[in-house]
């Protein structure tokens, strides 16, 4: 069985997946934007290998959710599914000046993908990335 990590686990798709995923019985470890949502997804999920708490949209906070996924242990899949929109709301702008629809939906799966160390010990790439969310990411061999 696999080791996965799940972003925007909380509700919707990334939570349906989650409970496929461990009735299958595979290793889960899901994401959250803050406590709030962390305590629901546990409550809900409570057989998860862990929940990681952080805001995608800053690039430090992203930096630390991969950090607690590193400290989880390693993961033979992330399945990137939180994901923003403009839903008629325009631009709105991070602490870090990018677009949140950049942040979220770009940057984070590919700082996600880079820093959450691979089985193998390399923190190039994830082995596998599933997005969900956001357009396919690549990984290289390391």
């Amino acid at each position: 069985m696999a080791r996965i990590f799940i972003t925007g686990s909380t509700d919707g798709l990334g939570q349906m997946a989650a409970q496929l995923l461990l009735r299958q019985g595979h290793t889960v470890a899901l994401h959250a934007r803050d406590n709030t949502r962390a305590r629901d997804a546990h409550a809900a999920l409570p057989d998860n290998a862990g929940v990681a708490v952080g805001d995608l949209s800053s690039i430090a906070r992203t930096r630390d959710v991969a950090n607690q996924v590193n400290d989880l242990g390693t993961f033979d899949a992330v399945i990137h599914n939180a994901g923003v929109g403009y839903y008629g709301r325009g631009r709105v702008e991070t602490e870090d000046g990018l677009s949140d629809v950049f942040a979220v939906n770009v940057l984070a799966p590919y700082l996600l993908t880079a820093l959450i160390t691979r089985p193998d010990g390399s923190s190039i790439s994830a082995p596998a990335c599933i997005t969900a969310a956001t357009p396919p990411c690549g990984t290289r061999s390391g």
